[in-house]
């Protein structure tokens, strides 16, 4: 996947958007120990709107046009202390290692490392701070691009060597970007992925279990009820995850699935297809708003944020769609490797695409805005 370059600016200087009087820096709160957290705005108010934080590279605000105005796409949180505080990594830019590594422990290369643990015996999105909830450098910020720089040095959360890792957002006329680069002085597990909520209703009171939703996937993962993945790919044919012809994740659940309930509801892996960077689709006939997902990652991870119910109790819930490399993969020798090399040069895109095909289209329609590749439809 390509991606055009666009122009930069020094971010030191305050920014206002020429004839809008739209504020393009500003502040979201300070942190409990007096740090200031700053808000970067990407985008105009005629399009895609994106506000991104430099604690942890958070999405905290997606708006994007829909049939009767605008349309808030993922759930956000209203101050700085508040998402660093979050248990749910509301729109985290997640690392070093997205999902979980089992028994917060691995070896490579003939070394044990042992990672900090923060799900019970496990380790999950980058351990106790991750990327998360750490001050990210702001290198550039334009009207359509921020970019963001941050060193993980060694040892940090139990990972070996120094990491550097530069995350930019882009701003489209139709959607979002998001690009990471790294390199690191030594051998490290490395799957950044990235965590916003999608309700593309733009309505609480909508279930984000009510989208429909299509990934092109004929594998996912079981997993142990501790969500560790049990070290085989299943198929999904006949099961809750198969979403290879659209459904609404309602439409498709089963509350007898033992996959179900070790989850709570899903929170399972999707192993994509080989060679294809279409990974998803979704679509609210509420608000008439759907969206694509591109991006060359091997799975995608699905969680319908059960765990919002008490974590933020009135936030409602949305969808999690993470393209990642495989859980638990520094500890799975059958699994594609996610380890970083020195001297090699780590780029992922994810891409997200929005089209407003108007309220309760048939998929047909869905799929023919997103200009979703014929290939791929099923019937």
């Amino acid at each position: 996947m390509v991606v055009r370059a666009c122009p930069r600016i020094c971010c030191r200087a305050r920014s206002v958007a020429s004839g809008t009087g739209v504020e393009r820096i500003r502040s979201f709160g300070r942190l409990d120990d007096g740090r200031e957290v700053r808000a970067y705005r990407l985008g105009d108010d005629d399009g895609v709107v994106a506000d991104v934080l430099d604690l942890g590279g958070i999405l905290a605000r997606l708006v994007v046009p829909g049939a009767d105005g605008r349309v808030d796409a993922v759930l956000r949180l209203p101050d700085a202390q508040t998402y660093y505080a979050d248990p749910a990594y509301l729109g985290i830019l997640v690392g070093r290692y997205g999902n979980r590594i089992g028994g917060s422990r691995f070896t490579l290369d003939g070394r044990e490392h042992v990672l900090s643990a923060n799900e019970g015996r496990n380790h999950l999105h980058g351990g106790h701070l991750g990327f998360g909830r750490r001050m990210w450098e702001v290198e550039a910020h334009a009207r359509d691009e921020l970019v963001l720089r941050h060193r993980s040095p060694d040892g940090e959360e139990g990972y070996p060597g120094n990491l550097d890792v530069i995350a930019t957002y882009r701003v489209r006329d139709d959607g979002l970007d998001l690009v990471f680069e790294a390199g690191s002085d030594a051998p490290t597990p490395f799957n950044p992925t990235h965590h916003p909520y999608f309700n593309l209703a733009g309505d609480a009171s909508v279930p984000a279990s009510a989208q429909w939703l299509q990934v092109p996937a004929s594998g996912y993962l079981p997993v142990a009820d501790d969500l560790i993945p049990l070290g085989t790919v299943a198929d999904v044919a006949g099961t809750p995850f198969d979403f290879r012809a659209a459904a609404t994740l309602d439409a498709r659940f089963d509350a007898g699935d033992a996959q179900l309930r070790a989850g709570g509801g899903y929170d399972h892996c999707l192993v994509q297809r080989p060679g294809h960077a279409f990974a998803a689709a979704l679509y609210s006939p509420h608000s008439g708003v759907a969206m694509r997902i591109d991006c060359d990652a091997p799975a995608l991870q699905l969680y319908g944020g059960q765990g919002l119910d008490r974590q933020h109790p009135g936030l409602g819930r949305g969808l999690c769609l993470e393209p990642q490399d495989f859980p638990d993969a520094p500890n799975r020798s059958a699994f594609p490797p996610a380890i970083l090399r020195p001297g090699k040069a780590y780029r992922r895109e994810i891409l997200y695409r929005f089209a407003c095909p108007g309220r309760g289209r048939a998929w047909g329609e869905v799929a023919a805005a997103l200009e979703l590749s014929a290939a791929l439809e099923l019937s």
